[in-house]
C-alpha cells in the first residue's frame, strides 16, 4: 500500500514547465502571432491526465475533457485508441483498474458542488455509487499491498471529520479501520496495514506528523515531529519493508527536504535536500524506484533514480519540457509520465524499460493552433517597497515591443498560498494572442520560496500582499513593451478577492479589474466555510482572522463593505453552486458597486462551483472577458474590432 490520495485532486492540469525560445529576442517577438486564435480553438486543445495500468499492462485508464468535460478513458498501448468509459456531464476522473480484473472505479461531483462520490463500474457497464451517504465525500486512498482491497476516507459518521475504511475487492464491504475524533488527516499506511500516518494542521506554517499502531486496538497517535517554532510536516510513503516512513520538512532550513523515521528505533535520518521544496516523493511498487518531484522557482523538476543505488533511471529521448507525474507499472517494467511546458499542452507517454522504447500516447494541441504562436514565459523579479523580492512567471505577447507597447494583467494566483507556475494555459495564451502581456505575481505568501516568504502575509490580507500587486505594476511600468497607461488585475478564488482588495482600497491603481470565483466578504466566507474543512478552520482563522474575535478587521479587508470606492470597471464571474464562494458574496459585491454607479459585468454560470470544469462555459467566460478587456482596458470598441 503506497501514499493515501486524500481529497482527490480535482485539477489535473497544473502542467509546470520549462519556458522557452517564443520570448527569446525581440526580433522574434517584433514578428507578432502568424493568426489571431479564438477561445473556440483554444478549447478544442485537450487536457489529458492520470494513467493507471490495467493487470496485464496493455491500457491505460486516463481522464481527458475531449467532449468537452472530464470523463474516464481506456486508452490502448499499441494503437493509442481510446475508448470512453463514461459520458456524463459532469466532471469524472478516473481512479484505477481493479489490481486483478478489469473493473474500473471513478469520481465524480454533482455540478461543481464538490461533493465527490466513488463509483465502480464492472466488466459488463454496470455502474454502482459506492459512497456512504449522499451529503458526503467518498475519497480514494489506494490498494493494499496485497492487492485484496482498498482504501478510502469518508464524513458521512461525522462531517467535519474523514473515518479510514478498508474494502474488500471480492465483497466491496466497507470496514472502518480509524475513526477520526480529532481532525487528524490519514495520510499514509504500511504495506502490512499496521502503521498508519498521520498529519495534524496547527496553523498553514505548522503541522504535526504521527504514527498509529493499527493492531494496537484503542492505542493512541504517536507524535513523532516534536519542534520548537514553526514546521511543516507531511507523510510521503511507508517503505516497502514497512519498516520506515519517509516524510517532507522545513524543521532544518526554509526548504522542504526529505526524512526518514525508522518506526522501531524511533531515529530520523536525512535522505535528500535541495535548495528548493521536495514536492512529492513516490516509489514504484517494490521500491525499486523512487521518484522525486521539486519545486525549483516555480518548474517542476524530476529526478527518477534506483532505490539501492541512487543511480539516475536513463529515459529514451522526450521532447523538451517538463517530466511530471510519472508512475510505474506493478510489474516496474513500464512507466508512465507526462511532458509539457508553457507552449506545449501535457502529453501522455509510456516507457518500456525492458526494451528501452517510449511511445507518445497523446497529441493534445489541436491542429487550428500553430505552437510557434504561444508564448513562454521568463522568470520576472522586482523589489517590493520594503525590500522583499517578488518572484514570477512573465508573458510577454509576440509581437510587443518598444514601438508596440502592449497592455498587461497583473495575474494574482489563489490560495491564499498558491503559486503561479510555468505550464501550459489555454486561458493565459488565449489573451496573449489578443495581444494582452500577463505577469502572474507570486506576491508574499505563495509557497515555493521559502517558509518565511510564505508566513510573511499572516494577518496582513488586504494590505501587504496587495501592496506586492501594486509594486508589480509599478515594475511593469519599468519595461519598454508595456502600456503603463492600461495596467489592470486579474485572479481567481483568493485571487479574485486581491482583484477586489484592489478596486476597493486602491482604486486608483488598476484600470480594470476581473474577478473569477473570488471572495468579497471574510466575515460570511469563514462563518460558512464547508464542514469537511474542519481540520483546517483554526488554520485558516490563524491565516485570515477569526469571524468571532476579529470582525472589525475582516469587516475592514472584506471588500464587499467597500464597494462604494470601486470606481474602475470590474467583472465577476460565479459559479451557482460555490461551496467555498457561495452566491450571495458575489450578490452583494455587484450590488454594493451597482448602488454607486460603478460600472460591473456580471456573469453566473449555474453548473459551475468554484472554478470551471466546462469548456462551454469557459468558452462563453473567456469571450466575454475579452469584450470587457478590449472595452474598458485596451480601449476597442468591439464592434469595430469585429468589422475589422
Amino acid at each position: 500500500m503506497k501514499t493515501l490520495s486524500i481529497g482527490f485532486v480535482m485539477i489535473l492540469l497544473a502542467l509546470m514547465a520549462v519556458g522557452c525560445c517564443n520570448t527569446c529576442t525581440d526580433d522574434e517577438a517584433a514578428t507578432g502571432p502568424s493568426q489571431t486564435y479564438t477561445m473556440e480553438q483554444f478549447m478544442k486543445t485537450v487536457a489529458v491526465g492520470g494513467g493507471s495500468f490495467n493487470p496485464d499492462e496493455t491500457k491505460l485508464l486516463i481522464s481527458s475533457n475531449s467532449t468537452g468535460v472530464f470523463n474516464v478513458y481506456v486508452i490502448d498501448i499499441a494503437t493509442g485508441e481510446q475508448t470512453a468509459i463514461t459520458e456524463g456531464d459532469d466532471t469524472t476522473f478516473g481512479i484505477g483498474f481493479f489490481p486483478e480484473d478489469e473493473r474500473i472505479l471513478f469520481t465524480r461531483d454533482q455540478a461543481g458542488n464538490e461533493l465527490n462520490h466513488l463509483y465502480l463500474r464492472d466488466v459488463d457497464g454496470t455502474v454502482t455509487d459506492l459512497t456512504q451517504g449522499d451529503e458526503t465525500r467518498e475519497q480514494f486512498s489506494g490498494w493494499s499491498y496485497d492487492l485484496k482491497s482498498f482504501f478510502t476516507t469518508n464524513n458521512s459518521r461525522d462531517p467535519r471529520f474523514f473515518d479510514l475504511y478498508q474494502w474488500s475487492v471480492a465483497d466491496l464491504e466497507p470496514k472502518l479501520l480509524y475513526r477520526n475524533e480529532t481532525g487528524m488527516t490519514p495520510a499514509a499506511i504500511s504495506p502490512d496495514t499496521r502503521w498508519l500516518a498521520l498529519s495534524k494542521t496547527n496553523t498553514t506554517n505548522d503541522s504535526d506528523l504521527f504514527v498509529l499502531d493499527l493492531l494496537k486496538r484503542g492505542g493512541t497517535p504517536q507524535l513523532i515531529s516534536e519542534h520548537e517554532g514553526d514546521a511543516a510536516f507531511s507523510a510521503m510513503d511507508f517503505s516497502h519493508d514497512g519498516l520506515s516512513l519517509y516524510y517532507t520538512t522545513n524543521i532544518d532550513g526554509e526548504f522542504e527536504s526529505l526524512k526518514r523515521y525508522g518506526l522501531a528505533d524511533a531515529a530520523h535520518e536525512n535522505v535528500f535536500a535541495t535548495d528548493w521544496d521536495v514536492s512529492y516523493v513516490s516509489f514504484s511498487r517494490n521500491d525499486t524506484f523512487r521518484v522525486i518531484g521539486t519545486n525549483e522557482d516555480g518548474y517542476t523538476k524530476v529526478a527518477i533514480t534506483r532505490t539501492a543505488t541512487g543511480e539516475t533511471l536513463d529515459l529514451p529521448p522526450l521532447p523538451e519540457g517538463t517530466v511530471k507525474s510519472v508512475g510505474f507499472s506493478r510489474s516496474e517494467n513500464k512507466v508512465r509520465l507526462y511532458v509539457s511546458s508553457d507552449t506545449m499542452p501535457s502529453n501522455l507517454f509510456v516507457v518500456d524499460l525492458e526494451a528501452n522504447e517510449v511511445k507518445q500516447l497523446t497529441n493534445t494541441l489541436t491542429a487550428e493552433i500553430k505552437s510557434e504562436d504561444l508564448v513562454a514565459s521568463s522568470v520576472e523579479r522586482f523589489t517590493a517597497r520594503d525590500g522583499m523580492t517578488i518572484p514570477g512567471p512573465l508573458f510577454k505577447p509576440l509581437g510587443a515591443g518598444s514601438d508596440n507597447k502592449v497592455p498587461v494583467l497583473v495575474w494574482v494566483h489563489g490560495g491564499p498560498g498558491g503559486q503561479s507556475r510555468a505550464g501550459y494555459s489555454g486561458e493565459k495564451q488565449f489573451l496573449l494572442n489578443h495581444g494582452y502581456g500577463i505577469f502572474a505575481v507570486n506576491n508574499r505568501g505563495s509557497s515555493g520560496y521559502g517558509k518565511t516568504f510564505f508566513a510573511a502575509d499572516d494577518g496582513k490580507h488586504g494590505r501587504e500582499p496587495l501592496w506586492d500587486c501594486i509594486d508589480a505594476k509599478e515594475h511593469l511600468k519599468t519595461l519598454d513593451w508595456v502600456d503603463s497607461e492600461r495596467i489592470g488585475i486579474i485572479g481567481g478564488s483568493y485571487g479574485g478577492y486581491m482583484t477586489l482588495a484592489a478596486l476597493a482600497f486602491e482604486p486608483e491603481e488598476f484600470n480594470v479589474g476581473v474577478d473569477l470565483f473570488g471572495v468579497s466578504n471574510w466575515v460570511r466566507t469563514l462563518k460558512s466555510i464547508p464542514p469537511y474543512w474542519e481540520s483546517f478552520r483554526e488554520a485558516l482563522y490563524r491565516e485570515i482572522g477569526n469571524p468571532e474575535t476579529d470582525e472589525q478587521f475582516l469587516y475592514d479587508t472584506s471588500p464587499v463593505f467597500h464597494g462604494d470606492k470601486i470606481t474602475k470597471p470590474l467583472l465577476v464571474f460565479q459559479g451557482a453552486n460555490d461551496p467555498r464562494v457561495i452566491q450571495a458574496e458575489s450578490d452583494d459585491m455587484v450590488a454594493a458597486i451597482k448602488a454607486n454607479g460603478g460600472i460591473v459585468e456580471y456573469v453566473i454560470f449555474e453548473d459551475e462551483g468554484h472554478g470551471f470544469t466546462k469548456n462551454d462555459n469557459r468558452i462563453e467566460g473567456w469571450n466575454t472577458l475579452l469584450t470587457f478587456l478590449d472595452t474598458y482596458l485596451k480601449g476597442v470598441d468591439p464592434a469595430e474590432e469585429s468589422a475589422g
